[in-house]
């Protein structure tokens, strides 16, 4: 390995098509040396170079099934993460810009959760009564602290499933870091919304009162995405008054308010299977991030079908955005020179703790 590494500045002046011609030309070299992911929300010039798309639970999966040496991630740092923990030792994961990073991942740290399991432990024994849920849009770290303390991982696909895990084992959860997905879930199980309180991170307790903590089932954390966010009943209501006949679907961690008044409810894969698999000519409304809406509606086009996107305003995950062409070319051109940058290295300890959370899923799910 090469000492000192390519730096980016030179690459951050190349125009989108010199980049995309430095990245094509990297990749012949690395030939099956290295996978490259791109998650659903990745931006068009990225994701035309991908090797597997989907998920981000689904491609570290595959990625770690693959022969490759070097698994390149566009997509946050959290699914990195979740590459490194899952892959084979002698694979590395690698992000192409460490600023990638996820605003709702970030609303729920390590010292903040542990801080709320103390203060539960004022009311009640959570080691005894409550099972840590985190999204798998969090941190490795909190996915640890859920494998410590008998927790697990869900996705937006399995959430619901995973909640019926963790009731039959302890009897409240605490879900973080998305609450939407959470409540949503536990809609979706009949549990009452009254049942279901936001912890305030911010505040002593939560902001809620002892009462409040021993009759919830769950504690939802007070997190969500900046994306899904953007959705409004509104929105749909105004789509309904124009096309009678039109459907609308939505991502989980849009408001219960629009799932509600949604006519499907999925994860990014299930949307793009729901939106194809129905009739020539259908009008859909999709609340998700624009990146996928766009592609999804080029892709069913030729049979009529019209895709539209949720919102009023260009709402793209900002983060995601950060892995573009010249910083995959950057990346890919150190790994033709024998360097590895922006590796993304779990510590040991924490990673097998992760993984057990990550295990325990699987296995559930």
């Amino acid at each position: 390995m090469q000492a000192v590494p390519i730096q980016f500045e030179p690459f951050n002046a190349l125009s989108d098509k010199a980049a995309q011609s430095r990245i094509e030309a990297a990749r012949a070299k690395l030939g099956k040396r290295a996978v490259l992911l791109c998650h659903h929300y990745q931006r068009a010039d990225v994701y035309a170079h991908a090797d597997i798309t989907g998920d981000s639970l689904k491609l570290s999966r595959l990625a770690a099934q693959s022969d490759a040496e070097f698994i390149v991630f566009c997509g946050v740092h959290f699914m990195a993460e979740v590459a490194d923990i899952l892959s084979r030792p002698e694979q590395i994961a690698i992000l192409p810009d460490l600023a990638a990073g996820c605003s709702m991942a970030d609303m729920a740290s390590r010292a903040k959760v542990e801080r709320c399991w103390r203060e539960l432990a004022t009311v009640l024994d959570p080691d005894a009564s409550v099972t840590p849920v985190t999204y798998i849009n969090s941190a490795a770290d909190l996915k640890a602290f859920c494998g410590e303390h008998g927790g697990i991982v869900c996705t937006s696909s399995n959430a619901t499933k995973i909640l019926e895990w963790s009731f039959a084992r302890r009897e409240k959860v605490l879900f973080f870091p998305d609450q939407h997905l959470g409540r949503w879930s536990g809609h979706k199980m009949g549990i009452p919304l009254e049942q279901m309180v936001v912890w305030n991170p911010d505040l002593e307790m939560g902001g809620l009162t002892a009462e409040q903590i021993r009759n919830a089932r769950i504690i939802l954390w007070h997190g969500f995405c900046s994306v899904h966010q953007m959705f409004q009943p509104s929105q749909i209501a105004k789509f309904r008054a124009k096309y009678p006949d039109g459907k609308v679907i939505a991502h989980p961690e849009c408001s219960f308010e629009v799932c509600a008044q949604s006519d499907a409810i999925g994860s990014t894969e299930t949307i793009i299977r729901v939106v194809k698999e129905s009739p020539a000519g259908t009008r859909w409304l999709v609340g998700t991030e624009l990146n996928l809406v766009d592609r999804l509606a080029n892709e069913v086009k030729h049979e009529g079908k019209i895709v539209q996107f949720m919102a009023d305003t260009v709402c793209m995950c900002s983060t995601m955005q950060r892995i573009d062409p010249q910083h995959l070319a950057w990346t890919l051109e150190n790994l033709v020179a024998g360097n590895v940058v922006n590796q993304i290295k779990v510590p040991a300890h924490e990673a097998q703790l992760a993984k057990i959370a990550l295990e325990r899923m699987l296995d559930a799910s």
